[in-house]
C-alpha cells in the first residue's frame, strides 16, 4: 500500500495561475525524490459549514479558494526522506514565492487503508 501526504489550504483566488505554476515547478523535484503522483485540486464546490468545514479549517477569507491536494508515495520512508532533503536542494531556490498564507495550511501523512481504481 502507498503512503499519502495530504494538504489543505486557502489561496487568494487571484493567485490561481501562480499557484498552478508553483505546483508545475515543484512536481519534477518531488518526482526526482520518488513521488509517484501529485494532485492539486482547486475548490469549486466547497460549502461553508455550521460546525466545521474545509473553509472553516483554513480560515478562508472572502477572496480565497480552498485547495485540497495530495501526493502519493511508495512508502512513508521515501516521503520523509524527500521532505528532509528538499530543505537543502538548490532547486528549491528557484521556486516561486508561496502565493498563500502558509500559517493556515494544514498537512498530514496517511497510510492507505483501501484503494479502489
Amino acid at each position: 500500500m502507498t503512503y499519502i501526504s495530504g494538504f489543505l489550504l486557502a489561496v487568494p483566488t487571484e493567485n490561481k495561475a501562480v499557484y498552478k505554476e508553483m505546483a508545475e515547478v515543484a512536481w519534477p523535484i518531488f518526482k526526482s525524490y520518488g513521488c509517484l503522483s501529485m494532485r492539486e485540486n482547486w475548490g469549486n464546490s466547497v460549502p461553508d459549514g455550521k460546525v466545521t468545514s474545509f473553509p472553516m479549517a483554513v480560515k478562508k477569507e472572502e477572496n480565497e479558494t480552498v485547495v485540497f491536494s495530495w501526493m502519493e508515495w511508495p512508502d512513508q520512508e521515501t516521503c520523509e526522506k524527500c521532505f528532509a532533503a528538499m530543505m537543502d536542494d538548490p532547486r528549491m531556490k528557484d521556486m516561486p514565492k508561496m502565493p498563500f498564507d502558509g500559517m493556515r495550511m494544514m498537512w498530514g501523512g496517511f497510510e492507505e487503508l483501501v484503494r479502489f481504481d
